[in-house]
């Protein structure tokens, strides 16, 4: 990676620190939905892109912790943000630990199919019960707030300063992510999405390696509902709905398996196709069916690119060279001197 490209996140960063003194409270608010989804496609992408695995049952570990913020916040007063954004973590965490021992069991299809499983049994769990208000869901009536011996040094309800401790959070997720990555755990994880077999003839111990990442994986999906518990205030089952899953794997394959970038790409370009196509202000009544044309999309974009959104430099560099290729004249080649006939079996020297 060159210098350039070292900058481009740093160049990211800045421009979204300084985005809600320029943009409208719309706009602001959608960029703290994308933010907080790039986390979410981050904490998948550790799976898929990391070791992968191929969940379908990451927004489990999603609304557990939108329900954790939504049911341990009092009605009366903020709760304190460090031990309520801990619990959130925590319980999609141990969540994780008690499915994924037995999630990890299994393989491919499999292994697809029973993180489904378990995804759907939490997410009866809150749709059948009074836990969270059943189907009807849950309200938050008050951003929790940090106080640090009667000090507190931010105010979350203050719209600002919330759209900067979602950008810390994804900043931070991002950072942690690219740390692990370049560590000899990454490495192993690495080499088990390439080769597990191989792995385990050297000597690893794969299954501890993948429980981590799942467990991980999920810590950090908790975060993300904890963020969107904060962002909305209301929380229901469908945030564990299998739908939110196939969501969130389809942003992480459209950003680009391979790259944090992708994931944080893929989660933004997802988003605003959908705003797009739900505008009433540019299809009218047939904004109603926005689903149809963001299929179309979507396949027309897992097409073309098939290293996803962050691919789509190196895959233009490649264009160009291969037509700068055959747009250069062959070299000349030296002329050889003639040869002459050998002479056949038998046949008499001139």
């Amino acid at each position: 990676m060159n210098h350039a490209s070292k900058l481009i996140p740093l160049a990211v960063l800045l421009a979204l620190a300084a985005f809600p003194w320029l943009g409208a409270d719309y706009y602001t608010g959608l960029v703290i939905k994308v933010m907080i989804y790039g986390i979410f496609a981050l904490s998948l992408q550790l799976l898929v892109g990391g070791a992968g695995l191929i969940s379908l049952g990451h927004a489990a570990f999603f609304g557990i912790g939108a329900y954790a913020a939504a049911l341990l916040s009092p009605e009366s007063e903020a709760a304190g943000l460090a031990w309520l954004l801990a619990a959130a973590v925590a319980g999609a965490a141990l969540y994780a630990l008690l499915t994924g021992a037995l999630a990890l069991r299994t393989r491919g299809v499999y292994f697809i199919m029973v993180t489904l499983a378990f995804s759907q049994m939490a997410y009866y769990v809150f749709h059948d019960t009074d836990l969270g208000g059943g189907s009807d869901g849950i309200y938050l009536y008050f951003r929790p707030q940090l106080s640090l011996a009667g000090w507190v040094p931010f105010d979350l309800d203050a719209p600002g300063t919330y759209y900067l401790f979602v950008l810390a959070c994804l900043a931070s997720t991002w950072g942690f992510l690219a740390m692990l990555r370049r560590s000899p755990f990454g490495a192993a994880l690495a080499g088990i999405r390439t080769n597990e077999q191989r792995m385990r003839a050297a000597g690893y111990s794969t299954f501890p390696y993948k429980l981590t990442a799942y467990v991980v994986g999920a810590a950090l999906a908790g975060m993300a509902g904890f963020l969107y518990a904060l962002k909305d205030g209301f929380v229901t089952p469908e945030l564990l709905a299998w739908e939110q899953s196939g969501l969130v794997l389809l942003m992480v394959i459209l950003g680009g398996m391979g790259r944090l970038g992708g994931a944080v790409l893929g989660a933004a370009a997802l988003i605003l196709l959908q705003e797009l196509f739900q505008s009433q202000a540019l299809f009218g009544d047939y904004a109603k069916h926005w689903h149809l044309p963001l299929g179309l999309a979507i396949i027309a974009l897992v097409a073309l690119l098939p290293d996803g959104l962050a691919g789509l430099p190196a895959q233009w560099r490649a264009r160009r060279a291969a037509r700068r290729g055959a747009a250069a004249p062959p070299a000349p080649q030296a002329e050889s001197p003639p040869t002459q006939a050998l002479p056949l079996s038998g046949e008499p020297h001139a």
